[in-house]
């Protein structure tokens, strides 16, 4: 099957440096099936046209086509309402919508806003802007040696002062997998509200928004087989109801005046402006090639896949692993003894080989680990035992090219 679905992504045939490409960097984006890309051609050759506006019948495909995606981005995740699903730019724009509209509005001196040094930067700064703005505190949570949240620890840190819960389901440097409906009763029960970034969770596992109870949740498209440039910000019905919208103009009003103005029902108040018609018809593709799949099958192929890297990686001498020995994702952070992940990835690049290196947005995580940067191979439904295998080889070579040789 795994030979099935690879060969639906046209990127993946190509040779890099004069070898087959292995692409271990999915946890920055994934790469695309034929069917998303088909789908994104089809609307621009034959469906293009503004929604919401025109009633002639390419205004009426498009409509139709994007607030079909809506529809499929509610069933994904299991949201009540279409209502409760916001279209954005992608996980950081819909972080920052919560933050700029609904915790700048209920957040004063005094309060707290808790959070842990996992966050990648576009979970953790919008709550520092926050905290500066209003005089709340932020706080974060005590995290484990091996990187994990302790659920002890959040009921130590949470309290009565407490607005803002914020956790990343999955962390983009050690894949652990945070217990954030647990960590959401425990908000619920002191009266704060759970905001969850999911960009790393929803590509890889079956996320169920009433099941969790996160009061708001965050992805992206590109992350999960779709297109860039488009992402959802789930929220419960009554809180983005009482939310403002932070941006204005065309498609979110309802009555325009010289000196006032009202806004559209949800979720069309918060999508101001020409929206993002293609993305979403790509997205919607990408859900029902990702459905077709099954995510249990791609979460069980996954911690395959991990579990086959853990253990051949740790039997590399001089390789520092970081996170969890048991992973529950596809992804492994680490380091080559004194080699510099820049160094690691040029090398492994020229065997063909894509990892990500740097501090992947999470500077705090990474002084907390007492690195600078680490190198980060994260895998997807298309990634084989074989890619491992392939990655292994070409770290021996890195080894022995600086001087580290076995």
């Amino acid at each position: 099957m795994i030979r099935d679905i690879r060969e639906q992504f046209p990127i993946l045939q190509q040779e890099i440096n004069g070898h087959p490409l292995v692409y271990l960097d999915s946890a920055a984006t994934s790469q695309k099936p034929r069917v998303v890309i088909d789908a994104l051609q089809h609307y621009y050759e034959w469906d293009n046209s503004n929604v919401h506006r025109g009633v002639h019948t390419l205004g009426s495909r498009a409509t139709d086509a994007y607030e079909g995606a809506r529809e499929k981005v509610a069933r994904f995740i299991n949201a009540k309402s279409t209502q409760e699903i916001i279209f954005t730019r992608g996980t950081t724009t819909s972080l920052n919508l919560v933050a700029a509209s609904y915790a700048r509005a209920i957040c004063r001196e005094g309060d707290e806003i808790v959070i842990t040094p996992m966050e990648h930067h576009s979970n953790l700064i919008p709550w520092q802007q926050v905290a500066k703005a209003t005089g709340a505190t932020l706080k974060y949570i005590t995290l484990q040696p091996d990187g994990s949240v302790d659920l002890a620890e959040v009921e130590k840190t949470v309290t009565a002062q407490t607005k803002i819960v914020s956790i990343a389901h999955v962390s983009n440097v050690m894949g652990v997998v945070n217990p954030v409906k647990q960590i959401a009763e425990i908000a619920h029960r002191h009266g704060a509200i759970m905001v969850v970034d999911g960009a790393q969770s929803t590509p890889h596992m079956k996320v169920n928004v009433q099941d969790l109870d996160s009061d708001f949740y965050a992805f992206s498209s590109h992350k999960m087989c779709g297109p860039t440039g488009i992402g959802v910000l789930y929220g419960k019905k009554a809180l983005l109801e009482a939310m403002d919208p932070v941006e204005f103009g065309g498609e979110m009003i309802d009555e325009v005046g010289l000196y006032d103005s009202t806004w559209k029902e949800l979720p069309w108040k918060f999508e101001g402006g020409t929206p993002i018609i293609a993305g979403a018809v790509g997205l919607g593709a990408a859900i029902d090639f990702l459905s077709e799949i099954g995510l249990d099958h791609i979460e069980r192929h996954e911690k395959e896949i991990a579990a086959y890297a853990m253990n051949r990686l740790s039997e590399l001498e001089g390789v520092t692993l970081y996170g969890p020995l048991k992973r529950e994702v596809g992804l492994i952070t680490f380091n080559l003894g004194e080699v510099h992940p820049h160094d690691v990835a040029t090398v492994l690049d020229a065997s063909g080989i894509a990892v990500r290196a740097g501090h992947h947005c999470c500077q705090p995580l990474m002084r907390w680990l007492k690195v600078n940067s680490t190198v980060r191979a994260s895998f997807y439904l298309y990634n084989t035992e074989d890619d491992i295998d392939r990655l292994v080889s070409a770290l021996i070579q890195t080894k022995e090219y600086f001087g580290h040789a076995t």
